[in-house]
């Protein structure tokens, strides 16, 4: 039977780290890892360019919630990063336009170094909130919330994908 587990977990050190380092946003592309026992092992030559959104502070998440459904024999990993990015300016806004209209998809950097790739199936809506703030020392800046829907919880980059990635980040 193919729902059978397959392997066991040794208890980790206490030396993780949680919050995100840095966002990469890209176009929509299909199929744009080749996906190996949930690790990407290979990025599709179609992606030629990546945006990098370096990540300070602590507001910065990614959660995944896998939820299954045993009356339809379905299940649904559903992600949802928050992001905060301080300081706001007119091309920042044109930008962020055009990501709330389309259907990008991400990597996502965490504290220790793992990439991981959201957004692979449907792409990623974001809802982009702007804020000047109201005392002086509150954001001035946008909060981005990403949501997107997959099958898998998001496969992390190898090293080689890694550094074949870093190649199209413009």
């Amino acid at each position: 039977m193919p729902c059978n587990l397959t392997s066991s977990r040794e208890s980790s050190c206490k030396n993780g780290l949680g919050g995100q380092s840095t966002l990469y946003l890209y176009d929509s592309l299909p199929d744009a890892f080749t996906i190996l026992d949930g690790e990407a092992t290979a990025m599709n030559v179609l992606l030629t360019s990546a945006y990098a959104y370096p990540l300070e502070g602590d507001n910065n998440t990614l959660e995944q919630s896998m939820v299954p459904d045993r009356n339809t024999g379905s299940r649904v990993n559903t992600q949802t990063m928050t992001i905060t990015l301080k300081a706001m300016d007119a091309q920042t806004n044109a930008e962020f336009n055009i990501l709330a209209s389309g259907y990008p998809q991400a990597v996502i950097v965490d504290r220790n170094g793992n990439w991981h790739c959201l957004g692979l199936d449907d792409g990623i809506d974001f809802t982009v909130v702007g804020s000047t703030g109201g005392a002086k020392a509150d954001l001035n800046g946008y909060t981005l919330t990403g949501i997107g829907t997959t099958k898998d919880l998001a496969p992390l980059m190898d090293s080689a994908t890694i550094e074949a990635f870093k190649l199209v980040v413009v």
